[in-house]
This record gives structure tokens, sequence and C-alpha cells, in this order.
């Protein structure tokens, strides 16, 4: 609980800095919006975990029925608010919640997104096995995670510099392979596995799992 609330200071402390940074590969991310369209309906119910400032939900809210987005920052979700009320955005709905928390019933969405969100969560198997009690029987995960064990060497070396600074929040290194075995461990089987960089490499998996339909 006490990392949680440190992490929450963190992300609350440069959330108006985060909300005025551009988007480092637009083409990327387009994709990876388009390519999510493709699993949902506009009957779909979906939820957002770490959705930061509101700019995904926001622009998936058009191609769904109700999109319901959470973060763990009250302030990233005071923006995400002020956005959607700029917008004019009535299906998005922007909650404080973390990760393993509820987010109303089991059973609720037709689909879970998690958006460079899993390499920040230290315990991730309490996080899956609550997305699986959100989705309904058969409903998809879809996560886009930063892969830090792929990215260079030093990394490693940075990281714990920068959040003896102040400058970044706790992260976890792991590969792709790794990531996708502790979603299958999880109970959901992997149905897509991409990467959607326009550079020569990408170390973003996108990630499609499946909750059992039964």
């Amino acid at each position: 609980m006490l990392q949680a609330t440190n992490e929450a200071r963190f992300w609350d402390r440069i959330a108006r800095r985060y909300a005025n940074d551009t988007i480092k590969d637009m083409p990327g991310y387009e994709r990876t919006l388009e390519r999510t369209r493709q699993f949902l309906s506009p009957s779909s119910t979906v939820l957002e975990i770490g959705c930061g400032t509101g700019t995904t939900a926001l622009r998936l809210a058009p191609s769904v029925a109700r999109i319901v987005a959470s973060d763990i920052s009250s302030e990233m979700i005071s923006i995400a608010r002020e956005k959607a009320a700029a917008q004019g955005c009535g299906n998005a709905v922007f909650e404080l919640a973390r990760a393993d928390g509820s987010h109303g019933p089991e059973s609720t969405y037709d689909a879970v997104l998690a958006f460079n969100l899993l390499h920040l969560i230290a315990g991730r198997q309490s996080t899956l096995a609550n997305i699986s009690r959100q989705l309904k029987p058969g409903g998809l995960f879809i996560s886009k995670t930063p892969c830090l064990s792929e990215m260079n060497p030093l990394i490693r070396i940075a990281v714990p510099v920068m959040r003896l600074a102040g400058k970044a929040p706790v992260v976890s290194f792991f590969t792709a392979k790794e990531i996708e075995a502790e979603i299958a461990g999880a109970g959901f089987t992997i149905t897509a596995r991409e990467r959607h960089g326009s550079g020569r490499k990408d170390s973003r998996i996108f990630i499609v799992a499946q909750k059992p339909a039964g």
C-alpha cells in the first residue's frame, strides 16, 4: 500500500507536464488504436486501467458504447475529466482506482485495456487476476507494454539513478516472452502478438488475450 501511495504521488507531481508531452511514435500509436478498434464494437463496454490523462480512452470512446478509465493518480484523472468535458465526450467515465482494485461487479466488461502499464506494476499476478474477474467470459485483455529487458542494457543503470532523483517510477524488467507467459499463466489464451512501432526496433509488445468462454 505504501508503494502504491508513493507511486501515486510521483504521477500526481508530473501529471501536468506528462499531459503536455508529445507521443514520440505517433504512427505506431495510431496503428495500436486502429488495431484495438478491430477488437471492439459499438456495443462494447470497456475498462482501461492506468489511463493516465485519458488520451487513449477519449480516442476510443466513439467506437464503443461505454468506456470506464481508471488511474492511481488523482491529478491524472482530473486532467482526463477536463479533457472529456472540453471534448463533450459523454460515454467515457474516469475513476480513481488501483489496477488491482474494484471497477464494478465481476464479469462486467467486454474488453479490458492496459497500455504502457504492466511494467509499472510490481504485483502483476493480482492485477491480471483482477482483470480476469472484471471481464465477461470470452472477453479480451488488450495490452501494449514496453519490454525493458529488450532495450539498451544501460537502462538498468539509468533507472535506479533517475529514481533516486525522483524522475522515474518503479519499473519491472522483462522480455516479451516473459510477459506473455505471465498473461497465459493467469488463464488467458494469447490470440495476437504484434509490434506497431515505425522504427527498425520496437520494444513495445501488443498482446491480445482472451478469457475462457466458460
